[in-house]
């Protein structure tokens, strides 16, 4: 299979590098990703300057753009053939619940599927990256299965893992997205001219949590799967908000 590799850590980051040697062992695999790390960077695509791609010692690309301007201009133009699937990570860090708005990660995948391709995100529930092997045989065996059994023409993959030894997962759960409260607060500090800066806090802590949640998978030594559609549309709303917005 054809596979595109992208992320939002930047082309030099672990978690790419670890899923490249697993994933080429059984497919043919380009990476395109961010000369920089992007975290956060959502789906915000570089309107405003040029693209350049450069081919590193590794065989990797490296493009001065977000995590969707790699798969953009991967897809869009630089490869010869479309690939056959998207897929993103290892992230640094979990990307769940309220997160998958923010991610570069999750941006990347979204992208693949926007431009007609099945796409996975990944992440390793641990910042320091202590098994990202674990979360790279959790996506071989899950593009195993999708060989099978396709996704759905509006459907991307959240995939999160714990960061264990793959012996040691309790499984694999289908979950929905839970829910963080409100991130509380900013960083106030200033800079070398007294000037004053912010940087963000943490993030919120865990609201909806509950059984079937992702962050409850990951609690509980599950590696979550997540089925997030591409198509943002409220249908449960439409037909009460045409009853009251008659005219």
């Amino acid at each position: 299979m054809k596979i595109l590799l992208s992320n939002d850590d930047s082309v030099f980051a672990k978690g790419i590098a670890t899923l490249y040697t697993a994933l080429a062992s059984e497919h043919d695999v380009t990476v395109i990703a961010p000369d920089r790390n992007c975290s956060g960077a959502s789906n915000a695509l570089s309107l405003h300057q040029p693209l350049r791609i450069q081919k590193m010692e590794n065989g990797f690309y490296a493009v001065n753009g977000t995590p969707s301007d790699c798969v953009h201009l991967g897809v869009n133009c630089f490869l010869k053939e479309d690939p056959e699937l998207v897929v993103s990570g290892i992230n640094h860090g979990a990307n769940l619940g309220d997160d998958v708005i923010y991610s570069g990660t999750v941006a990347a995948a979204t992208e693949g599927r926007y431009m007609g391709l099945p796409a996975i995100a990944v992440s390793l529930c641990n910042y320091d990256g202590g098994h990202f092997e674990t979360a790279a045989q959790v996506v071989i065996d899950i593009i195993r299965k999708l060989i099978a059994h396709p996704l759905p023409a509006n459907q991307i993959l959240n995939v999160n893992v714990p960061d264990l030894p793959y012996e040691q997962l309790a499984g694999v759960k289908v979950t929905r997205q839970g829910r963080r409260h409100r991130a509380e607060g900013m960083v106030k500090a200033a800079d070398a001219f007294g000037r004053e800066i912010y940087w963000y806090g943490p993030a919120g802590a865990e609201q909806d949590a509950g059984p079937g949640t992702d962050f409850h998978a990951i609690a509980n030594g599950y590696c979550s799967v997540t089925p997030l559609s591409v198509d943002m549309t409220a249908q449960d709303s439409i037909d009460e908000m045409e009853k009251w917005l008659e005219m």
